[in-house]
C-alpha cells in the first residue's frame, strides 16, 4: 500500500507512520534508528531506510495508514520515505537507496554512486548551491522540509537513474574524496587503530588545508574527506592529529540504535576537554555534549602541544571516561 507523504507540522491530528525521527501523539508506527525511539523490535536495524523496508515485508503492518511524515530532509530521510510512498519502484532498487542512507548518514557506501548521490541532495539542500526554485527553501524550517520532500520525493527514481547527469553538484567533492581515499591508501595520511578505545588516530599533513565537506547535508570543514576517513577504519572515535589544531569525533552510528554490530558506548568529550584545558589553556578546549549528532572537541586557538602529547592525554581520557550515552536508554 503506498503512502502519501505530509510535512511533520501538518499531521498534528492525522494518524500517520514517521520515519527516521521521533513520533508525536498522532503516530501510530515509528520506523526510526533515533534513539530511544518505539521502533518495533523486530524491524530494528542500522538505517532507517532499513527499517521502512522491513515494514514493507509484514503484512498488514500499514493497514489504515495513508500519510508518512517525517521532520527533517536528508538522504536516510529520503529514501524511507520514498520506500513508502513508491514501494513498488523502491523495492526494485532497495540496495541502492539503502546504500544511499548509509552514505548520508554514515559516510560508508558500497557502491561510489550512492556517495555522490548524497553529495546531490547536500547541495540541493544548500541556499547557495541548489538548483532548486528558491521559494522552496526560504520560510521556516518546517515548511522548507515539507516543500524539499514535496520536490524530490517523485524525482527519486530519476536521480537513481543518472548521477553523471548531477555531475555539477558531486564533482568537487567527489574529487576531495578521492584525493582523501589515494591518500590513505598510498600512507600520506595515516591511520592507526586502538581497538581498546574503539579509537583511530588519523595523522594528517601539516600542510593540508581545511576544505568544505558536507555530512548528512550540513556543510562543515575538513582537511580529509569524512567520508573516507569511514571508509577505512571502522573505529568509532575518530583522532583528527594534525599541527596546531587537532580534534576528537565520535560517529554519528553512536548516537542511534545501531543494531549489525556492537560498538563502544559514547563517552562525554568534556571530559577531556577539560583535562586539556589543565595543560593547554591557551588553545579554549570545548567539546559538545554526548547528545550531540557527531560530538566533536576541538580547540578555538592553536594548540601549544605536540600531537604525541595532544594524543596522550586524550587516550588516558578515554581509557578511564565511562559510557554517557545509550541510545537505547537516552534519557541518562
Amino acid at each position: 500500500m503506498a503512502l502519501r507523504f505530509a510535512p511533520a507540522h501538518q499531521v498534528d491530528d492525522v494518524a500517520h507512520v514517521v520515519v527516521d525521527g521521533g513520533p508525536i501523539a498522532s503516530t501510530v508506527l515509528t520506523l526510526s534508528h533515533w534513539p530511544g525511539s518505539p521502533t518495533p523490535l523486530e524491524l530494528l536495524d542500522d538505517l532507517s531506510a532499513q527499517i521502512a523496508f522491513h515494514a514493507l515485508r509484514r503484512p498488514g503492518l500499514l493497514d489504515g495508514i495513508e500519510v508518512v511524515t517525517n521532520n527533517h530532509f536528508d538522504q536516510d530521510g529520503l529514501a524511507s520515505v520514498f520506500a513508502l510512498v513508491d514501494p513498488d519502484t523502491a523495492v526494485q532498487h532497495e540496495a541502492q537507496l539503502v546504500d544511499l542512507a548509509r552514505a548520508g548518514d554514515f559516510g560508508t557506501f558500497d557502491d561510489r554512486v550512492s556517495i555522490r548521490l548524497a553529495f546531490v541532495l547536500a547541495a540541493w539542500d544548500d541556499d547557495e548551491r541548489s538548483p532548486l526554485d528558491p521559494e522552496l527553501l526560504a520560510g521556516p524550517y518546517p515548511d522548507r522540509c515539507g516543500h524539499l520532500y514535496a520536490e524530490l520525493v517523485p524525482r527519486v527514481p530519476e536521480l537513481l537513474a543518472d548521477v553523471d547527469a548531477l555531475r555539477p553538484w558531486w564533482e568537487h567533492e567527489d574529487a576531495h574524496l578521492e584525493e582523501s581515499l589515494r591518500a590513505i591508501d598510498a600512507g600520506v595520511v595515516s591511520i592507526t587503530e586502538r581497538p581498546d578505545l574503539d579509537l583511530a588516530v588519523v595523522t594528517v599533513p601539516d600542510g593540508w588545508a581545511e576544505r568544505t565537506t558536507t555530512r548528512f547535508t550540513v556543510g562543515r570543514h575538513d582537511a580529509v574527506h569524512p567520508a573516507a576517513i569511514a571508509s577505512r577504519t571502522d573505529r568509532m572515535r575518530l583522532a583528527i592529529v594534525q599541527a596546531g589544531r587537532p580534534r576528537l569525533e565520535c560517529r554519528y552510528e553512536t548516537w542511534v540504535m545501531f543494531r549489525s554490530r556492537p560498538v563502544m558506548l559514547r563517552p562525554d568529550l568534556r571530559l577531556v576537554a577539560e583535562r586539556l584545558q589543565d595543560v593547554d589553556p591557551d588553545a579554549g578546549w570545548v567539546a559538545d555534549p554526548p547528545r550531540a549528532l557527531t560530538p566533536r572537541l576541538r580547540s578555538s586557538a592553536e594548540s601549544a602541544l605536540a600531537p604525541d602529547t595532544w594524543l596522550a592525554h586524550v587516550t588516558a581520557s578515554l581509557a578511564v571516561a565511562p559510557p554517557a550515552w545509550d541510545p537505547i536508554d537516552p534519557s541518562w
